[in-house]
């Protein structure tokens, strides 16, 4: 249904995140998200339309939540950050698939699913699946230092692999960088990874 609404408005919407990468590794995952190129405030208007009701919490990050028969639906607008510090960001709406992928940490988050079937895969994230890898998309340092989150993140989906294959190096930058993490992201939030771990 959403994805309906979306394109009868001649709006780009693909599925993305953590259900294409649970389905290339055949786990269940019943959280479906989306990526759109429009600004959240079309999303909303679209929604509104067909009086699906919405929460708007994530909305300074792109981020509109879709509520149908109780279940959460993702819509995110694709999006750039700029001048990352930490776990906080500035954004800018953007029309470009790729600027959107640019953002994301790990090559296998930024897989995208056309919903003709197409894949879009810029940072070969499919084979860091199958090698059973965990790779930051760019220069590992640099992509630590925009959210220190990503260094729970990234030992959290090392449990998704059973013969896991680490790239070297990375182990000695994200010790350097954990004591960060008490810095720039809450007791909660932390706490959440951890549990989800």
């Amino acid at each position: 249904e959403i994805i309906e609404l979306f394109q009868k408005e001649k709006i780009d919407i693909r599925f993305v995140g953590g259900c294409i990468r649970d389905a290339f590794l055949a786990n269940k995952n019943s959280d479906i998200d989306f990526a759109v190129n429009c600004n959240p405030d079309i999303s909303i208007r679209i929604l509104t339309k067909k009086n699906i009701k919405f929460l708007e919490y994530g909305k300074e990050y792109g981020t509109i939540t879709a509520v149908i028969e109780k279940k959460n639906f993702e819509i995110t607008s694709l999006r750039e950050d700029y001048n990352p510090l930490g776990r906080y960001t500035e954004v800018k709406f953007t029309n470009d698939w790729y600027k959107d992928a640019l953002r994301r940490d790990f090559t296998f988050n930024a897989i995208s699913l056309k919903p003709s079937g197409e894949l879009v895969d810029y940072f070969n994230g499919r084979q860091d699946i199958n090698l059973e890898t965990v790779k930051f998309i760019g220069e590992i340092q640099k992509r630590i230092k925009e959210d220190y989150l990503r260094i729970l993140r990234f030992y959290s989906f090392l449990g998704l692999f059973k013969n896991i294959n680490l790239i070297e190096g990375y182990d000695e930058i994200l010790e350097k960088n954990i004591s960060q993490l008490r810095l720039y992201v809450s007791n909660d939030r932390i706490r959440k990874e951890l549990l989800r771990m």
